[in-house]
C-alpha cells in the first residue's frame, strides 16, 4: 500500500511513502509494549496532562502550517482546516483537564466497601480516515493517552503528511517513543496487529465493509472494538422553521469539508409542499453561490473533493440517481478546471427504489425531500440503514426535542446540524457502528472498570451462610 499526498486541487503527487516492513512493524510493537509495561501508565496523571497540554499549544501555535498541510493532503479549505485544528487542540485540553476526575475511584453507594477503579488495557490500534485527519487522531489519542493506554495509529493512505505531522506534535510535546506511533502499514499488517496478543482493542472510523472486517477479526481475538461507519444524516425542517437561519445551518451542515463528513447533512426533509418549494430555491441559491478555487486561497468557498477516485464515485452515484428518476435540481457535473472539483448538487424527486435513497453520498451532494407532515418526515428519516446523527429545525423547542428523540440515531440536534465538541459523545447505531468517542463515554470505552470490594476480617459475602 503506497501512502502518498496527491493534491486534489492540482492532481499532482507531492509526497510518497512506502509501507513499513514486517521487521520494522515488529520493532515498533515491541517498543510500544515496553512503553506500556515500564513507562506511560506509571506516570502521574498530572504529568500526562501536562504533555497533552503542550501538544494542544503546539497545534494552536502552528495551525496555519498544519492547515496548509491538510489542504495539500486532502483539499480542505484553510479556514475549515484551522477550525478542525482548534477542535483537535480543545480535545487534548479537555481530557488533560478532566482525566483526574474521570479516573478517580468511584464507590458504589449500594455496595459498602465496593469501589470501581479505572485501569488501562494496553496497546490500542486506531484505524482512521482522511476526512478530518487531525480531529480523528486527537479524539483517540486524547482520551486514551490520559487513561494510560498507548496508541498505534494507521491513518488513511492519502493523508501521510498529516499523519506524520500529528506524530511529530506528540513527540515534541513530550509523548515518549512507544506511547504514540504512526504506522504506514498494509491491510495484511493491520490484521497481524489485531492478532498480536499485546494489542487489547481496536477503534475504526471508516466504511461499513472495513468496519465489519476489523470487528470480525477483533472478535475472533476476543478484543473490544469501537466503530464509526458513516451515516446519511437527515435534517427535518418543520413548518415553523425560520428560513434564513435554517438555510444557514443547512449550509454549515452540508458543505463543511465539501460535504465529506460522516455527520454531514445528507438528506433535507421539508414538511409542506409550499415550504418545500421555498427551501429548495433557497438551497439552490446558497449552494450555487459557492466559488471553486485553490483551497489555500482564503477567497475560495468550494474546495475539491479528496481525490479523483472520490469524484468519479460521486459522478457515478449522481448518474445512477438520475437514471432511476431523480431530478438534478442543481449542479451534477464535474467543474471544468484542474483538480477533482464537483459542482454543488441537489437531487430531488427521489423515489424509494432509487439507489441514492438508502446510500451515503460523501460529497457536496444534497438529497432533497418534501413530505406532508411530521410523521412522514420521521418515517423517511429513519428509513435508511444508518443511524449516526440527525437534526430538527423548528421554532417550538419542545416539539423539536420530541421529534429529535424519534429519529433513530446516536445523536440528534435541534436547530443545529449534527456537530462535535469534546464534551459531547459522538457515535451511532444501526450500520453507523457502535461505541462512543469524546466526552466521558469516549474516555471509558477502553478502560478496565475494575471492581475492588473490601470487607473486614471474618466477614462473609452478602447472602452467604457459614459452612456447617
Amino acid at each position: 500500500m503506497a501512502y502518498r499526498t496527491t493534491n486534489p486541487a492540482t492532481g499532482k503527487v507531492e509526497k510518497s511513502f512506502e509501507s513499513i516492513t514486517d521487521d520494522a512493524l515488529a520493532a515498533i510493537l515491541d517498543e510500544t509494549a515496553r512503553c506500556y509495561r515500564d513507562d506511560w501508565p506509571h506516570r502521574a496523571v498530572s504529568e500526562r496532562a501536562a504533555i497533552l497540554k503542550r501538544a494542544a499549544k503546539i497545534i494552536r501555535e502552528e495551525q496555519q502550517v498544519l492547515a496548509e498541510t491538510m489542504s495539500r493532503d486532502m483539499g480542505k479549505l484553510v479556514p475549515q482546516a484551522i477550525g478542525e485544528l482548534q477542535l483537535s487542540a480543545a480535545i487534548l485540553d479537555y481530557y488533560a483537564d478532566t482525566a483526574a476526575d474521570f479516573l478517580a475511584p468511584k464507590p458504589l453507594p449500594d455496595a459498602p466497601g465496593a469501589t470501581l477503579h479505572a485501569q488501562p488495557l494496553g496497546i490500542l490500534l486506531a484505524v482512521e480516515p482522511w476526512n478530518f485527519p487531525f480531529f480523528q487522531l486527537a479524539r483517540v489519542a486524547g482520551p486514551q493517552l490520559m487513561v494510560g493506554n498507548v496508541v498505534v495509529a494507521k491513518h488513511a493512505s492519502n493523508v501521510p503528511a498529516c499523519a506524520l505531522a500529528f506524530e511529530d506534535v506528540m513527540r515534541r510535546a513530550g509523548v515518549p517513543a512507544g506511547a504514540y506511533a504512526n504506522l504506514f502499514v498494509t491491510t495484511d499488517q493491520i490484521g497481524a496487529i489485531i492478532d498480536d496478543p499485546r494489542v487489547r482493542g481496536v477503534t475504526l472510523t471508516g466504511s461499513e465493509k472495513a468496519g465489519a472486517s476489523v470487528a470480525e477479526r477483533a472478535a475472533r481475538n476476543l478484543k473490544k472494538s469501537v466503530l464509526e461507519l458513516g451515516g446519511s444524516d437527515p435534517m427535518i425542517v418543520l413548518e415553523d422553521a425560520p428560513v434564513e437561519a435554517t438555510v444557514l445551518n443547512a449550509m454549515v451542515g452540508k458543505m463543511n469539508n465539501t460535504g465529506q463528513s460522516c455527520v454531514a447533512t445528507k438528506r433535507m426533509i421539508v414538511v409542506g409542499e409550499e415550504r418545500g418549494k421555498l427551501f429548495l430555491e433557497a438551497m439552490k441559491a446558497a449552494m450555487g453561490s459557492l466559488k471553486p478555487g485553490d483551497p489555500l486561497d482564503p477567497k475560495t468557498s468550494l474546495g475539491p473533493v479528496s481525490s479523483e477516485g472520490a469524484l468519479q464515485g460521486l459522478l457515478k452515484q449522481i448518474e445512477e440517481a438520475k437514471a432511476a428518476g431523480a431530478e438534478i435540481a442543481l449542479g451534477g457535473s464535474r467543474i471544468d478546471r484542474t483538480g477533482s472539483y464537483l459542482e454543488p448538487t441537489i437531487l430531488a424527486n427521489i423515489g424509494k427504489d432509487n439507489p441514492v435513497y438508502s446510500q451515503e453520498i460523501f460529497g457536496p451532494v444534497l438529497s432533497f425531500y418534501v413530505v406532508p407532515d411530521e410523521a412522514a418526515a420521521v418515517a423517511l428519516a429513519n428509513d435508511v440503514p444508518f443511524g449516526l446523527g440527525g437534526s430538527v429545525f423548528t421554532g417550538d423547542l419542545k416539539r423539536g426535542e420530541r421529534v429529535a428523540l424519534a429519529i433513530e440515531s446516536g445523536m440528534a440536534f435541534v436547530n443545529n446540524p449534527t456537530w462535535s465538541t469534546p464534551q459531547m459523545p459522538f457515535g451511532g447505531i444501526k450500520n453507523s457502528g457502535y461505541g462512543r468517542e469524546l466526552s466521558q463515554l469516549g474516555f471509558g470505552e477502553f478502560v478496565n472498570w475494575k471492581l475492588v470490594a473490601v470487607s473486614p476480617p471474618g466477614a462473609l459475602p452478602p447472602g452467604a451462610d457459614a459452612a456447617g
